[in-house]
């Protein structure tokens, strides 16, 4: 049996024994970081799956158990066999190290910027860590999440100008802010070279 075939088998075990209430949240995990993988807005994967945005929020929130139909739409959606979206993480070792080289973890690289993902995909829910490089002039634009989140931001190399709402302010090296994302925002490199920094989102439970 190949290696790729043994670890088919186990995952499936593993995701034999998991509760109910297990296999939804990690539903949840699953496709909220598959989506976030493809770079998909929520509307992008409605639109690719046929299920109201409102839905794949809710399922992503852990608010909402879909139906068997639902769930079957998403992973062709995202062209994966169904099982895939419930298995539960293989692990062996109590460590989990997301290598710097590590494409998987590179969701985001353009001209504006690039966005490396620091915490386990298959962990993201209530708080994700990113680590962004901002090219010289580049901006990242994001619009409100869910009410009530926050983000907290330092400052690694360069100067950027935050937006949050209708506030804003310059940082530099070695400075931090935390401030609400559920109102548009904007991080823009506002120095001359790269500016490089690491952002902590936490969503309110």
């Amino acid at each position: 049996m190949s290696s790729h075939s043994a670890r088919k088998q186990s995952d499936s075990s593993s995701a034999s024994e998991l509760t109910p209430d297990e296999i939804s949240g990690q539903l949840s995990q699953r496709v909220r970081a598959l989506r976030k993988e493809r770079g998909w807005s929520l509307d992008s994967l409605s639109a690719a799956c046929g299920v109201s945005r409102s839905m794949l929020s809710q399922i992503e929130r852990g608010e909402a158990n879909p139906t068997l139909a639902v769930t079957v739409r998403i992973s062709q959606a995202f062209g994966i066999a169904l099982g895939e979206l419930v298995e539960a993480p293989i692990s062996t070792s109590s460590i989990e190290v997301i290598r710097a080289d590590d494409r998987t973890f590179h969701y985001r690289s353009d001209a504006e910027c690039r966005i490396r993902t620091l915490s386990p995909l298959h962990l993201e829910k209530d708080v994700e860590f990113y680590e962004v490089l901002l090219h010289t002039s580049g901006k990242l634009n994001s619009a409100p999440h869910f009410k009530g989140t926050r983000e907290f931001l330092t400052v690694e190399k360069g100067k950027i100008e935050l937006q949050s709402g209708d506030d804003s302010t310059l940082l530099g090296p070695g400075d931090s802010a935390s401030y609400r994302v559920d109102v548009p925002h904007t991080i823009s490199n506002a120095g001359r070279g790269e500016a490089v920094l690491f952002l902590v989102v936490i969503y309110q439970n």
